[in-house]
């Protein structure tokens, strides 16, 4: 199969698998395995925060930083079709006792003035407080997109006028930093917090890192534990998070030009009413009205080619560093033959 479903779908590549099997261990729960150390403060320097947390994923970082920056009924602030409110099961209401408020943007981003509309008035106590605000970058549902830092700072702003937190949830961050030759350093500035996911277009088999002050990271350590987080000797984990970081970020490149050659097949498929602005390695696109998806994917199985349907119309290809050049080229002949 060309599994086009997701950049979740990567394997160890084999120099990763040795720098697993090298790894020093200890145990994390006493912040003794060295390998994660090493890890959490490469990932804290590159983005000049003071501390980092190693977590098993990216939903779990998320939670971790809505536990703490929150307390029950209060407000958080983000997307409608942000990954928060949409793919982590509930969990802001289930671990955190908080509701979310939506704004809506083009391509799943938010700009300053909708976040300063969404505020509640601190005084109204029929009103759940505001208290938190997240963004997502690259956006999922928006189809891979980047935000602009200008558009980041301006709703930073809006937080510290408001005295709210700004969250980043990072799960294609990587791709973001690629595509846009933007600085790790400026979102530190940017964010209190930030999740970083690891297993993605990077290729790490597990895990996300949890970036913020120390303080934050003191609590957040607690807030693992109690999600039951915790890990062990998981430095052979850490050291293919630590491979990836040191080694797959620049050919994120690849993933992006493979994205633009299934975009452009799309574009000359008859059958393909639209396809979204592709940016990085996330290709959004819809079928004409008289086409069924399921027939399409039908179509795509019997070729050994998986992609996702996210609903609303939306169908969805994934570039990543287990789907080759030749690969690409093979989708794009089936495509254009359907």
């Amino acid at each position: 199969m060309i599994d086009l479903r997701s950049d979740t779908v990567t394997r160890p590549t084999p120099p990763m698998r040795q720098a697993m099997m090298e790894a020093p261990v200890g145990d994390d729960v006493f912040a003794e395995d060295p390998s994660i150390n090493a890890l959490e403060n490469y990932g804290a320097a590159l983005f000049g925060m003071e501390a980092a947390l190693y977590c098993p994923s990216g939903t779990m970082t998320n939670q971790i930083a809505l536990k703490v920056h929150t307390q029950p009924g209060q407000e958080i602030i983000a997307h409608e079709l942000s990954h928060i409110l949409n793919y982590e099961g509930g969990g802001a209401a289930f671990h955190s006792g908080c509701q979310g408020r939506t704004v809506s943007g083009p391509q799943g981003q938010m700009k300053a003035d909708p976040v300063a509309a969404a505020i509640q008035n601190p005084e109204d106590i029929h009103a759940a407080p505001s208290r938190l605000v997240v963004a997502e970058n690259t956006t999922n549902k928006g189809g891979g997109a980047c935000y602009e830092m200008a558009d980041l700072a301006a709703i930073q702003d809006v937080c510290q006028a408001h005295g709210l937190a700004f969250h980043l949830d990072g799960a294609r961050l990587w791709n973001a930093l690629i595509a846009k030759n933007q600085d790790p350093i400026a979102y530190g500035h940017l964010f209190d917090s930030i999740s970083l996911c690891l297993s993605k277009g990077l290729g790490a088999p597990v895990g996300s890192l949890l970036l913020g002050s120390k303080g934050f990271i003191r609590e957040a350590r607690r807030v693992r534990k109690r999600f039951g987080g915790g890990m062990r000797q998981a430095g052979m984990l850490a050291a293919a998070a630590q491979y990836a970081l040191e080694n797959h970020r620049e050919r994120l490149r690849e993933d992006h030009e493979k994205a633009q050659q299934l975009r452009q097949a799309l574009e000359t498929c008859n059958w393909v009413a639209r396809v979204e602005p592709v940016e990085t390695n996330i290709v959004i696109f819809y079928l004409k009205a008289d086409k069924e998806a399921a027939a399409f994917s039908a179509h795509l199985r019997e070729a050994q080619i998986l992609h996702t349907q996210m609903g609303q119309g939306k169908l969805r290809f994934v570039t990543h560093l287990d789907v080759s050049k030749a690969d690409i080229d093979q989708v794009c002949q089936v495509l254009q033959k359907l």
